[in-house]
């Protein structure tokens, strides 16, 4: 039995490490914090998680197909809840007699027989090995002038330093960026007691609340009618149509008071937070431009207005950080900021037994495509699904080569379908044509990849259609006049055969 260090129990690691012991590895998992759960533990050491974060996904799509949530959880579980999920998925696998907690490793590198792990004073050779450590460990602060002078008495931070809410009440407070972290605590602030707050970015997004019209909104925006779209569609076709669901949904933020977005959503961007636009509204948030300059507690934006804060926040995204892979390793991936090279996010031809989990950045719920991943890869190494040949692998890593080193922002349902056609586990629509209109238009949940193919669940079915149900998003199987027109812009492929196979049972 081959043994394969995991590194990092995160989602990415939990996850990665229950497919492999399905397919006959011995995974060892090392974490750096005293406690499992990556992001979610809520270790200060290494979580960026604050008091009252709640997550921005449904609880719909931040699960896994093994382990339903437990009934009564809020629609946006606490993290604290997410936390005790990922401790009981843990258990589920008997995962921690397997995870060495408090235990960083310090270098991979190649050696005779596959890998080796160093971790303290002691070495190990593993003939595999998984990179779960995650994106979010290396905060990204970019430079402004003048920023080391700043003098106000709540000081400067990350956003994923935002601890104590308390150390703001009373205070003025910028927040810099325009992505969910920036606006949902922007949006803390306001309600917890700080006595002002402004928001500056560079280019105002497109904003989505959390519910439209009571359904969660990742059910409808990461849709797999949605990746379809994306992926058939004209450009231009396809962002004026998502713009316009946003439009439908919520308006334009110019019309709650901040700065009027680009008219392309793809040149503006799209992110979400529950509150923030209404706290526009309000007069209890101010949008600015970007600012250029700081002078002790003076900061100057871009339209040359001048004002005084007490803090500095910086919403501002994460740099990828592996300072564990040896320089060989680095080189090969040609390692940057923003940059890996991989085949499909998971393989490099030339580091045959070493494998990457969830270092893609992406927009929307993160477990489905994990999860997926995971399989994909456990499949891949046991020989039950075909191994990419080096020549397969090279286009992708063209693209990696061309694309550099600049931010490469995908979206979940994308990830998703790549990581499950990867896996042979995509449901096919001829198959299962009672749940059609929720496998094309409801959530992308993971239960939905259970349904055929290698680990099918019996009871698949009848989970995902309850699933879909949920919120009230998917009460009939049978398609509605508009959404029959948006899969007729689609092709004959992804049509319902006939009128009956709208609504007969699943087989």
């Amino acid at each position: 039995m081959q043994r394969v260090a995991i590194i990092g129990s995160g989602p990415g690691g939990l996850v990665a490490a229950r497919y492999l012991r399905s397919e006959g590895f011995a995974p060892v998992l090392f974490e750096q914090a005293k406690v499992a759960g990556g992001q979610w533990s809520g270790d200060a050491s290494c979580s960026g998680v604050w008091p009252s974060m709640r997550t921005n996904t449904s609880r719909v799509l931040t699960q896994f197909s093994d382990l339903p949530h437990a009934p009564g959880l809020p629609i946006y579980p606490s993290n604290r809840e997410i936390g005790d999920y990922l401790q009981r998925y843990a258990a589920r696998f008997d995962l921690p007699a397997r995870t060495r907690l408090g235990t960083p490793v310090r270098e991979i590198r190649a050696a005779p027989g596959g890998w080796a792990v160093r971790h303290g004073a002691e070495e190990e050779v593993f003939e595999k090995v998984v990179v779960a450590s995650g994106r979010f460990q290396h905060a990204c602060v970019p430079q402004v002038a003048g920023l080391e002078s700043f003098s106000g008495d709540a000081g400067v931070a990350h956003t994923s330093a935002y601890k104590d809410p308390e150390r703001y009440r009373g205070k003025r407070v910028l927040v810099a960026g325009c992505a969910i972290s920036a606006l949902e605590i922007a949006s803390d602030l306001c309600m917890l007691g700080a006595s002002r707050v402004v928001v500056c970015n560079r280019r105002q997004r497109y904003v989505l609340p959390k519910l439209m019209a009571g359904v969660p909104s990742d059910h409808r925006v990461f849709s797999r009618y949605q990746a379809l779209a994306e992926e058939s569609l004209p450009s231009a076709e396809f962002g004026a149509m998502l713009k316009q669901l946003v439009l439908d949904a919520v308006g334009s933020p110019d019309q709650y008071g901040a700065p009027r977005p680009a008219e392309s959503i793809f040149d503006a961007g799209l992110t979400l937070s529950q509150h923030y636009l209404p706290l526009i509204a309000e007069g209890r948030i101010e949008v600015r431009p970007w600012f250029d300059r700081v002078d002790g507690t003076q900061v100057t934006f871009g339209d040359g207005r001048t004002e005084a804060f007490d803090g500095i926040l910086f919403g501002t995204g994460f740099e990828l950080n592996l300072p564990f892979l040896s320089e060989p390793i680095r080189r090969t991936l040609n390692l940057a900021a923003q940059r890996i090279d991989l085949y499909k996010h998971t393989f490099h031809p030339e580091l045959p037994g070493l494998a990457f989990v969830g270092m893609w950045d992406q927009s929307g719920p993160l477990f489905p495509p994990l999860e997926l991943q995971a399989r994909w890869l456990a499949y891949v190494w046991s020989g039950a699904v075909a191994s990419p040949t080096p020549e397969e692998m090279q286009p992708d890593l063209a693209a990696c080569r061309a694309h550099g080193d600049k931010p490469r922002k995908t979206k979940m349902n994308l990830m998703a379908l790549l990581f499950a056609r990867a896996a042979g586990v995509e449901p096919d629509l001829e198959r299962w044509p009672g749940l059609q209109r929720a496998l094309l238009f409801g959530p992308l949940a993971p239960i939905s990849f259970r349904l055929q193919g290698r680990d099918a669940l019996p009871d698949a079915a009848s989970r995902f259609a309850s699933e879909a149900m949920a919120f009230g998003g998917m009460q009939s199987p049978e398609f509605c006049a508009a959404e029959l027109r948006k899969l007729e812009r689609l092709g004959p492929v992804t049509l319902p055969r006939n009128e009956s196979s709208m609504t007969a049972s699943s087989p």
